[in-house]
């Protein structure tokens, strides 16, 4: 299908098919694309189109944008997920109590800027792990593999799963920065790191190298599963707004709506995952470099839901769900005003 303006033709990405849509006229306010779907399909002139390498850069720099206005949602769910850990429900002190209660308790103990601990954890984190991401789903829709029927989601999930493993080493010292505050305060293993160097160098000297991929066995399930979930869920979110005709068809607030609906499946099909990664990877070590509260990610799983209940695998749910709408929206905002300055850079160029 043809724009009504520009006469180009439009097609995106879907997880069952390829089909042809039209672009939102609003489309610099929200690509109908998921996250994960990077890489936005071949236009008619070869000028527009970027490199795999070009979309890494453009990828991890848009997303780290975003982490620095979703960054503060992310230290008070992980101080959730830490709080009362092996301990049965109503056994504990609970300083943290919801989003604005426990934003204000971290503001008091540790200042404002306690609301950005882990910051530069965070946006290594985000550069490798969406780089890597960006870059191996810019591959697969180069190589046609997209195209084949499940071939998105395929794609979408083992690029997170790599994007994971590769990130795992910064996604481990921003969980325990963030957990880092007050003794009144403090909820699950303190490592009392000064810096990202710091902590990776302490890590490094203490457990090795494998030390910086300790509870990457948590991390990979994670991404992958939320992976999936996104390109899963979110076509059939945004088709059924738009039967309800809530918005004018080519509004961006149908892809935005659809996102949001999308987000309450995957948030609930990550936060079990989501837990237990933070637990992994802030739970402290013996000289070995073992984790002396959980094995592994099994161990984890069986030992949350036998001493605190089931229900302990969603600490942080509302939070997490409150993170990833606004993160997705903001990452794909950066990203599509990137790619379109690049696109206007290659156009002067030739």
């Amino acid at each position: 299908m043809a724009d009504a303006e520009t006469g180009q033709l439009l097609t995106w990405p879907r997880p069952a098919a390829t089909y042809e849509c039209r672009q939102p006229r609003h489309s610099h306010l929200w690509p109908v694309l998921w996250l994960i779907q990077a890489q936005m399909a071949p236009a008619t002139d070869a000028g527009d189109m970027v490199t795999p390498t070009v979309d890494l850069v453009l990828g991890a720099s848009a997303c780290c944008l975003a982490c620095v206005f979703t960054n503060p949602l992310e230290v008070v769910k992980t101080r959730l997920q830490l709080q009362g850990e092996l301990q049965a429900p109503g056994t504990y002190a609970r300083p943290y109590r919801g989003l604005v209660s426990s934003a204000a308790a971290i503001a008091r103990a540790d200042g404002l800027w306690g609301l950005q601990k882990g910051l530069a954890a965070g946006l290594l984190y985000q550069g490798l792990m969406n780089g890597v991401r960006f870059y191996c789903y810019s591959l697969a829709c180069q190589a046609g593999f997209t195209q084949q029927p499940g071939g998105t989601m395929v794609a979408g999930a083992v690029a997170g799963a790599l994007g994971a493993f590769v990130g795992s080493p910064a996604y481990l010292v921003k969980t325990q920065l963030q957990a880092q505050t007050v003794a009144a305060m403090a909820v699950g293993h303190q490592h009392q790191h000064e810096s990202v160097l710091g902590a990776l160098e302490t890590i490094w000297r203490q457990q090795g190298l494998l030390g910086l991929w300790r509870g990457v066995g948590g991390a990979v399930p994670r991404v992958t599963v939320g992976s999936a979930a996104q390109l899963a869920t979110f076509a059939s979110a945004k088709a059924w707004v738009q039967e309800r005709q809530w918005f004018l068809e080519d509004s961006w607030l149908v892809a935005l709506a659809g996102g949001m609906i999308s987000s309450i499946a995957v948030a609930a099909v990550m936060a079990p995952f989501d837990v237990v990664s933070t637990r992994l990877y802030n739970q402290p070590v013996d000289r070995a470099g073992r984790g002396q509260l959980y094995r592994g990610l099994a161990d984890c799983l069986v030992k949350i839901c036998q001493q605190e209940g089931p229900l302990a695998l969603y600490k942080g749910l509302g939070l997490a769900y409150l993170r990833l709408g606004p993160h997705t929206i903001l990452s794909m905002f950066f990203w599509d005003e990137l790619r379109k300055l690049t696109t206007r850079a290659q156009h002067q160029g030739t």
